[in-house]
């Protein structure tokens, strides 16, 4: 939205500078977003005097010119067929820049002869597109001043963002009203008079059956006889020209400036090339209109259109046609004032892909009040700059109802906003904007003015409230606190969290944060995919999915890590994965994922590849860290995307999973493109059981002053035992006296079988004993050892290896 100062003061009476003005727009919500400065542009040229001009001797067509400036008599060679001893010109000196043909003027030879300057035109210094000769001055205009002084053009031009809920900052009386609010003026509104028709409106306008409903509530218009069509007074176009409009004809210029002023979209027709009366209806497929802008468009069926017996004359709330369209030989005019849904004239614009201005406001929402002076208000200045005879003002429809009203408290304000604003102030504030105020029991009652359609409720009377006020003058306050220790801020799962990111980190891993949203293939290959966790509007075809698990992300940063030449990689991630659609299908995992060796090459060979046992080291480091019991099971259900014989489970119990350790399954890695060997962890901190609050102080720490005794067992059983079976059978032969039980070899293979047989392997065990009673003798020791073999022989079948 373009605007000039001058301008603005029309409409607000203010001495305020324009940097006060800039600054306010900006902080009432209106962004400034460039202002032009016609002093930039032109205000290096000064008024000169041709002296003499004589004929070039090389050229017919050329002037050598004596011109008096501000910096002394010079000469200055001049193609320009006005160029004359006597006239008043506009001169640029030499490394002055000429805006309309994008260059800086130096000192020149022109046919042999030198020229110190230039003599400009309309067009060069952007005012018109004139360009049959040099500018020429009143002969009182004074020499050497500047010409941007003299014809009083130095008004800026301020350039303002308007967001989509602002429709009524979108005419320059809407903006001089947030203005006045804020106090920085007095907003001037003139009555608008009615003009009086002096006969009947000879074109009426009908409104198809379901038009007023839903596409055009109300549509008003008139006649004007006898008018003068030709090009607007300079002050208008000069206006419409600063904001980058092209000025056309009066009539045309008339309703631009009604559309920039008010905020208030207008259309002439020319009255003698409507056939019968309007009628606003929807477009039928495949008709088609030649409309201003020069292109012809074809309707898809169900665009709102107004059309006479010739058919579609002009879209509604968009563009008009050419046939109907208003030039110098027009001496009638229809003048229209109609107000368009926007929901409608958004979807028209956008189906048939073309912009306006017109479209700009009405899809965001004018004020459908003012439609009936907006027709006074333009009609007055067609008979002022156009002359003619008007018409009684046709009304179709009639103006929709916008009003509403909500209570405000005067509190809410400081409790939503947090300032203290006094309720005299806010009902100053609200009413300099428009808004009808009363006073109530519990507060007020106030009304929302038409040009508001964005004020919906309590909520944004208070930000009107704010924003006029200003924001910059919070303060900050500290939050208020309550007597007493404070409450921790963490819950107990986030804590484990962030434990578990501590741990994972000093474990040597870094952190990685991957997308939650996966492609269906990888989410599948991890048990995911289902349409349970599909996104509805995905971002991309590669987000499609909720993950299954944080692996997926984790091995892409391996892949493309190892596409750059990163071969050995440790990545972890604590988040959020989806088993399903539902809210308590959610939960959170700490996964990481080692990739290749344990180190960099080097020259004593301890450099070795990772393998399941680093998988397992890290997660019974993460599940002690998160205080899980320190004996668990290990099973072998892990999941498909872990190799079966590499991996493993740690649980509480068959059916509590504490975590899942393990090499990952060559395939997975494959229809990822990461280069193994690959071994990863999953811990479910959820699944941990939460310490119980102490009851009672921790026991004192009992020591043995005895001789423990180790002794080692090696057993024969069948290649399908897990050593885990063996080891809680050995355990249980005596829980008084052994303390601990752990593998120290297996023996398995070819060999294996050929000493012991076929499908036999041979686990060996080492049990430790640690008396409290005294030093254990060779008989308890046997007892003990006889448990042992029994205990393991009725669990597995096993046998001791002799």
């Amino acid at each position: 939205m373009k605007f000039t100062l001058s301008w603005l003061k029309e409409h607000l009476e203010t001495d305020t500078s324009l940097e006060q003005i800039l600054d306010a727009l900006t902080d009432l919500g209106l962004e400034v977003e460039g202002v032009e400065d016609p002093a930039e542009r032109l205000g290096a040229f000064t008024i000169g005097e041709v002296l003499r001009a004589e004929q070039h001797p090389d050229a017919d067509r050329l002037r050598v010119c004596q011109v008096l400036t501000d910096q002394g008599e010079k000469q200055i060679v001049c193609g320009a067929p006005n160029a004359r001893a006597g006239i008043k010109v506009v001169v640029a000196h030499p490394g002055a820049y000429i805006p309309g043909i994008d260059t800086t003027i130096q000192v020149g030879k022109i046919r042999g002869v030198e020229s110190h300057g230039m003599m400009l035109s309309e067009r060069e210094m952007e005012l018109s597109d004139a360009h049959d000769g040099i500018v020429e001055l009143d002969a009182d205009a004074p020499l050497g001043t500047r010409y941007i002084d003299h014809v009083n053009a130095n008004d800026p031009v301020i350039e303002i963002a308007i967001t989509p809920n602002r429709p009524d900052a979108l005419g320059v009386a809407g903006i001089a009203r947030d203005l006045a609010a804020r106090g920085l003026g007095k907003l001037v509104t003139s009555p608008i008079a009615p003009v009086k028709g002096e006969f009947p409106c000879p074109i009426e306008v009908i409104l198809d059956e379901g038009i007023a409903e839903e596409a055009c509530p109300l549509f008003m218009g008139r006649v004007i006889r006898g008018v003068k069509n030709g090009p607007s007074p300079e002050w208008l176009q000069k206006r419409l020209r600063a904001i980058g409009l092209r000025p056309i004809s009066a009539l045309v210029d008339i309703t631009n400036l009604m559309t920039f002023d008010r905020n208030r979209p207008l259309h002439v027709f020319d009255a003698d090339k409507v056939a019968g009366n309007l009628v606003v209806r929807a477009a039928k497929p495949g008709e088609t209109i030649a409309a201003l802008d020069d292109k012809s468009y074809t309707f898809t069926g169900g665009e709102t259109v107004i059309a006479d017996d010739n058919g579609v004359e002009s879209i509604g709330g968009v563009m008009g046609g050419i046939a109907s369209g208003c030039t110098e030989e027009t001496v009638n005019v229809f003048l229209e004032g109609a107000y368009f849904d926007p929901n409608r004239t958004a979807q028209t614009g956008r189906a048939l892909k073309v912009n306006s201005d017109a479209r700009y406001r009405f899809e965001r929402g004018i004020d459908p009040a003012f439609t009936p002076d907006g027709i006074e208000m333009a009609t007055r200045l067609i008979l002022e700059l156009c002359g003619g005879t008007p018409s009684e003002v046709f009304t179709a429809g009639a103006v929709p109802d916008t009003s509403r009203c909500y209570s405000l408290d005067a509190k809410r304000v400081s409790s939503l906003v947090g300032m203290d604003i006094t309720a005299e102030e806010q009902v100053r504030i609200l009413t300099s904007l428009g808004f009808g105020v009363a006073k109530e029991a519990n507060g007020f009652e106030v009304w929302v003015p038409s040009w508001r359609p964005d004020v919906q409720g309590e909520a944004d009377l208070v930000e009107e409230v704010a924003r006029v006020t200003s924001l910059t003058r919070l303060e900050g306050r500290p939050m208020p606190r309550n007597p007493g220790v404070t409450r921790p801020l963490l819950t107990p799962a986030q804590k484990r969290d962030s434990i578990a990111r501590r741990q994972i980190a000093a474990l040597g891993l870094n952190e990685c944060v991957t997308y939650s949203f996966i492609d269906q293939k990888s989410a599948a290959l991890f048990g995911g995919g289902s349409d349970a966790v599909s996104v509805g509007n995905p971002i991309s075809s590669e987000m499609s999915h909720m993950r299954p698990s944080l692996l997926p992300g984790l091995l892409q940063a391996v892949a493309r890590n190892q596409a750059r030449g990163f071969m050995d990689l440790g990545l972890f991630e604590v988040g959020p994965v989806w088993s399903g659609g539902e809210p308590e299908d959610q939960g959170v995992a700490a996964t990481g994922l080692r990739v290749g060796h344990t180190g960099p090459r080097d020259p004593f060979g301890a450099r070795r590849a990772v393998d399941v046992f680093d998988a397992k080291a890290d997660a019974l480091a993460l599940l002690a860290a998160l205080g899980a019991p320190a004996k668990l099971m290990t099973l072998r259900s892990a999941p498909d995307w872990f190799h079966p014989g590499r991996s493993g489970v740690l649980s509480l119990g068959p059916k509590t999973p504490l975590a899942v350790f393990g090499e990952l399954h060559p395939a997975v890695l494959s229809a990822l493109d990461v280069k193994g060997p690959a071994v990863a962890f999953t811990v479910f901190p959820a699944s941990i059981p939460m310490p119980k609050k102490a009851t009672k102080t921790r026991p004192a720490l009992e020591v043995s002053d005895f001789q423990a005794v180790e002794r080692d067992f090696a057993f024969v059983v069948d290649q399908d035992v897990d050593s885990e079976a063996l080891l809680r059978a050995a355990l249980g032969a005596d829980k008084a006296l052994i303390a601990d039980v752990s593998v120290f070899d297996v023996f398995t293979g070819e060999r294996a079988e050929a000493q012991m047989g076929a499908g036999k392997k041979s686990i060996a065990i080492a049990v430790r004993l640690e008396p409290t009673a005294g030093t254990l003798t060779d008989k308890q020791i046997e007892a003990v050892s006889s448990k042992v073999v029994s205990n393991v022989a009725k669990a597995t079948g096993g046998t001791l290896r002799s």
